[in-house]
């Protein structure tokens, strides 16, 4: 049985669908003008697996299979361009063309099937690439690479390809955590809302770096004050700005807190205003964060904890510069590496990689509450969702 049908059938048995014919699964989304895509990005095992192809039905949440883009390797962070009709994705190992980096591929969606068209991959200059942004103006990708602990900047081409990196800095330094801090590990990389910095979390070295990044050549240098320095052992992970662009926060992987910043524009400084736990003051179990992200509203930030398997969800307090815990849910299975959040506000969908599943969630949108919707989908190592 291959993959797809697999999943035709796991859909088939969650929800009661019907199994689309091989000749219709092309046209489901043009057909569905209720749904939304929802690609997946995934750990693959094999060269029949790459990035699932589903879609998410807004009005009651249920998400089913389509088809899935086979032969890409490990593509666990994937993002839109500018115009949607592009996506890419980090192909995270270090073996790209025999040499030691990682790549990025480019892909043209097809804007009434949401199926993919592999167009082009290109080297990171960086093992294990993990996560991606695009600048504003469309023209460059800027990529995090984990095990060389460094930062590319890749140009898009005009058809949607990628060409050869035009910059690279690379971190230094290490941290408390023999573990996991023995040298820099950049794990993500963020843009300011005018374009003008880019946030770089290490969780290697517990510094959150800020580059001037410019938009005309891609290159990216280091700001007047370059780097926030965390607690020792907080291993900043991800990191998102407020939609005005005057705050910020990021998650600390290995002391499982989330830091609120104010932002300052001309320099691209960042205030440390609160940080506070994810876990509730009696969890002592093993954790580590993964992933944040905002209500489409601004009020509440999210979570995840591997370890504890749930969703952490917070007020934010703008004039006090206070995040008030609201409430944890469990993710209803194991190691909640990704999630993302409807436009709507109305769901929020967790990705689970090790017990192969994507839970979906009812936000209530007064209080950021999230309720199970007993709605989910199985699939292989899931770890990015990108709506």
């Amino acid at each position: 049985m291959n993959r797809s049908a697999f999943f035709h059938q796991i859909a088939y048995g969650t929800f009661g669908a019907t199994i689309l014919p091989k000749d219709v699964i092309s046209s489901f989304l043009q057909m569905s003008a209720v749904s939304d895509p929802l690609y997946v990005g995934c750990y693959t095992s094999s060269p029949q697996e790459g990035i699932p192809v589903c879609s998410f039905d807004p009005n009651n949440g249920e998400i089913q299979s389509i088809d899935e883009c086979r032969e890409v390797k490990n593509p666990s962070y994937l993002i839109y361009s500018n115009t949607r009709k592009y996506i890419y994705a980090v192909n995270e190992t270090d073996d790209f063309r025999d040499h030691h980096s990682g790549s990025v591929s480019a892909f043209l969606r097809d804007e009434k099937s949401g199926l993919l068209t592999f167009l082009n991959a290109v080297p990171t200059l960086g093992a294990h690439p993990c996560h991606l942004t695009i600048d504003a103006t469309g023209r460059f990708i800027l990529v995090a690479n984990y095990s060389s602990g460094n930062v590319s900047v890749l140009p898009v081409l005009k058809d949607g390809q990628l060409g050869e990196a035009v910059c690279m800095v690379q971190h230094d330094g290490k941290g408390p955590v023999n573990s996991r801090q023995e040298c820099a590990h950049a794990h993500s990389v963020n843009l300011a809302p005018d374009n003008r910095f880019a946030i770089v979390c290490d969780l290697g070295t517990d510094k959150i770096m800020i580059y001037h990044f410019d938009q005309f050549s891609g290159k990216l240098t280091p700001a007047g004050i370059p780097f926030f320095q965390t607690a020792p052992g907080a291993g900043p992970r991800h990191f998102v700005f407020s939609q005005d662009g005057k705050n910020a926060f990021a998650v600390n992987e290995l002391n499982s807190t989330i830091t609120f910043f104010r932002y300052d524009t001309p320099s691209g400084a960042l205030t440390e205003l609160h940080t506070l736990s994810t876990l509730a003051p009696d969890i002592t179990v093993a954790n580590t964060c993964a992933d944040i992200h905002l209500s489409p509203d601004g009020r509440f930030v999210y979570a995840s904890n591997r370890g504890h398997n749930s969703i952490a969800v917070f007020q934010i307090d703008r004039e006090s510069g206070k995040l008030n815990t609201v409430q944890h849910q469990s993710t209803l299975g194991k190691t909640p590496r990704n999630f993302t959040i409807h436009s709507s506000g109305k769901f929020l969908l967790a990705a689970n990689q090790d017990s192969n599943d994507i839970q979906v969630f009812s936000v209530d949108q007064a209080t950021g509450k999230l309720s199970k919707t007993g709605k989910f989908i199985n699939i292989n190592k899931p770890v990015c969702l990108l709506l």
